[in-house]
């Protein structure tokens, strides 16, 4: 069994972990220090030499992006973090801005000495207040105690921190949009190029990464380069927090080395919940192609996820035991993604809105076998030909599940509806069968 790496949860069983004192006494701020008696262009090639990946589902190299930005921009540079996080079972991002704030702003501080920013912001999704409050919190601290702000530690240097709390739209996970968002604009992505790395945030150059992957920096700057690729893969070096949700009998946040398998991690988390079986399961959150469980011995890496026909992405690990309908589940996912269209283009926005439509009449009994060749029609317009990776994540579970469970899909044809009881899904079900009671 792979052991867990735990980095950036190793204090989360301290009642005091998300403030300044309990961070700084297991270590905080040390890289910081570290950093600032460093030069910029040498954190940003430690980065890159570390192999640090985004963490945020697409796995751009880090550093690499750092490194775009130009020379020659006499325009101020930004850093953003993506905290946006809304994706259905991606739940990384807010459980470590919770627990452990100040690993995100000591990482925002590096990263911002990194690319010579002075000038950083947190884009938070508006609904999580109490994290907004945590970080807030965490942000004052630190400018109290010299961490933030002017001259930082006497290095003379400059950063200003702001927490952003969106609006609650999920396309605000789209860099871009994000970047309209927090200049006062309806969140929409905008057309590349220019990238943001040349025009971004005012038009200025502007880095752009997610909550997991610059409150990774801190450890690389303590640990090194080849301390971190001593983790994962050869390519996708490091550690990640792997999110078990659904019929997983412990779930929760699993930090481990890329390249752990989704059978190594039920193990440590109990396996599927007593008396079932896995049937599907997401690899890196409901915008990926589904596996099941003869991909349970595939490597959590980026390159063997995407070998085996689905992506690492958030590496939200949603798990569904044969008590679940797919067409059911699918549509839960579809209708999440129509309603969070921005609407900008036509594919995204009409292609969702009619599938929804052909997952509730074929839930309903009332579909036809022909449905399905219509909903790859839809699938095979919307991917590659809207304007962001809203559609293109939407067309995912809808392909992957027809190719597994086509039969499923015709039996709610044959059937005249769906031919599973819901209420077995439930967490509760099990606990009622036994007692003969209401939960």
């Amino acid at each position: 069994m792979t052991t867990l790496t735990p980095i950036l949860s190793h204090n989360w069983d301290r009642p005091d972990s998300f403030t300044l004192e309990g961070y700084r006494d297991d270590g905080g701020y040390r890289a910081l220090r570290k950093a600032l008696d460093m030069e910029p262009a040498a954190i940003v090639d430690l980065v890159k030499q570390s192999g640090l990946r985004g963490r945020g589902g697409a796995g751009f190299p880090t550093g690499m992006k750092w490194g775009f930005l130009p020379a020659d921009n006499p325009n101020p540079r930004y850093l953003v973090v993506n905290a946006d996080e809304s994706e259905p079972g991606t739940c990384k991002d807010i459980p470590l801005m919770l627990a452990n704030p100040h690993s995100l702003v000591e990482g925002v501080a590096i990263a911002s000495y990194a690319i010579k920013s002075s000038q950083a912001f947190i884009y938070v999704r508006g609904e999580v207040v109490h994290v907004i409050r945590r970080l807030r919190k965490a942000v004052a601290d630190a400018y109290a105690a010299g961490l933030l702000g002017k001259d930082i530690l006497g290095t003379g240097f400059d950063l200003d921190v702001v927490v952003h709390a969106g609006a609650g739209a999920y396309i605000c996970g789209e860099e871009t949009a994000l970047l309209d968002s927090l200049e006062g604009y309806r969140g929409q992505p905008r057309l590349k190029p220019p990238f943001p790395a040349v025009a971004g945030l005012y038009a200025s150059p502007t880095v752009v990464n997610n909550v997991e992957s610059i409150a990774s920096v801190p450890s690389i700057v303590l640990g090194g380069a080849e301390w971190f690729t001593s983790m994962g893969t050869e390519k996708s070096a490091g550690f990640g927090f792997f999110s078990l949700s659904g019929h997983v009998t412990r779930p929760g946040q699993y930090e481990a080395p890329l390249g752990v398998t989704l059978r190594e991690l039920l193990d440590m988390a109990g396996g599927v919940r007593e008396g079932h079986s896995l049937k599907f399961w997401t690899p890196g959150g409901s915008s990926t192609p589904i596996f099941t469980e003869e991909h349970l011995d595939t490597p959590l890496d980026f390159e063997s996820v995407g070998a085996a026909g689905s992506m690492l992405g958030t590496r939200a690990l949603q798990i569904f035991d044969e008590t679940t309908c797919v067409v059911r589940a699918v549509g839960r996912w579809i209708s999440f993604y129509a309603h969070e269209s921005c609407g900008k283009c036509t594919p995204c926005r009409e292609g969702n809105y009619w599938m929804v439509q052909v997952l509730d009449r074929l839930e309903r009994g009332e579909g036809s076998e022909a449905d399905l060749d219509k909903l790859l029609d839809i699938c095979d317009n919307l991917l590659g030909r809207s304007f962001c990776a809203l559609g293109d994540g939407a067309t995912s579970p809808v392909t992957s599940s027809i190719k597994h469970f086509r039969q499923e899909y015709i039996d709610h044809v044959e059937q005249g509806g769906c031919p599973f009881d819901h209420a077995r899904s439930t967490l509760w079900a099990d606990r009622t069968t036994t007692t003969g009671g209401n939960p």
